[in-house]
């Protein structure tokens, strides 16, 4: 059974990172390549950790069911780009998914997806906006498909976090150690350093 990271990353095409690039006003593609998987390890870890709780896990697989049901992978590019237009306006409201999903660590985990990727803070930031309905929209089709209950929902983001830790184990920590912080940013100096090397890999796959 594919993780939710093998899932997401199946969809990041050459075309739609090309798409994505264009989208952030021409930004460098392998930069937003490089963000785009660093902000899906960063959303599934912070949903790992909101359904790591019955209440969380609860709230989460309510959200996905109301709202977020993967119906938007359909059109997803033409939605960003503003051809199409989604039935439910919740499922692509990536600030409003953000709020819930990061909370008061969102602009910390602008600031780290930009220093590891590179791509500049504005950008990383509106990425991570335009990105946040793919996540939640793939876990709810996952949900739908595999017709999870709520513990098997938390079971399948504690695996794909686990599992995708065994391939990018700093990657992972350094994430891990961002949402289990308090927000003090005190890792930022030391993912200054890292550059792309662990995000821009994805990239070679």
């Amino acid at each position: 059974m594919a993780n939710l990271m093998d899932l997401l990353q199946s969809q990041l095409t050459e075309g739609v990172v090309d798409q994505l690039s264009k989208q952030l006003g021409g930004a460098d593609r392998e930069q937003t390549a490089s963000a785009a998987s660093g902000i899906f390890s960063t959303l599934m870890g912070a949903l790992s950790k909101n359904a790591s709780s019955n209440d969380g896990a609860s709230a989460l697989a309510s959200a996905l069911d109301n709202d977020h049901d993967g119906g938007v992978l359909d059109n997803f590019m033409d939605m960003i780009g503003g051809q199409a237009q989604p039935t439910n306006s919740r499922a692509m409201n990536g600030a409003g998914i953000l709020k819930h999903v990061l909370g008061g660590k969102q602009n910390g985990a602008i600031d780290m997806i930009a220093k590891m990727s590179g791509l500049g803070g504005d950008k990383a930031g509106n990425l991570m906006s335009i990105l946040a309905p793919m996540v939640l929209g793939t876990l709810g089709k996952a949900k739908k498909e595999q017709n999870m209950g709520i513990e098997d929902l938390s079971s399948f983001l504690g695996g794909s976090v686990q599992k995708h830790q065994e391939v990018a184990k700093d990657e992972m920590g350094f994430i891990g150690k961002f949402l289990d912080q308090d927000g003090d940013g005190s890792i930022m100096d030391d993912v200054a350093g890292m550059g792309m090397k662990m995000f821009g890999k994805w990239l070679r796959k």
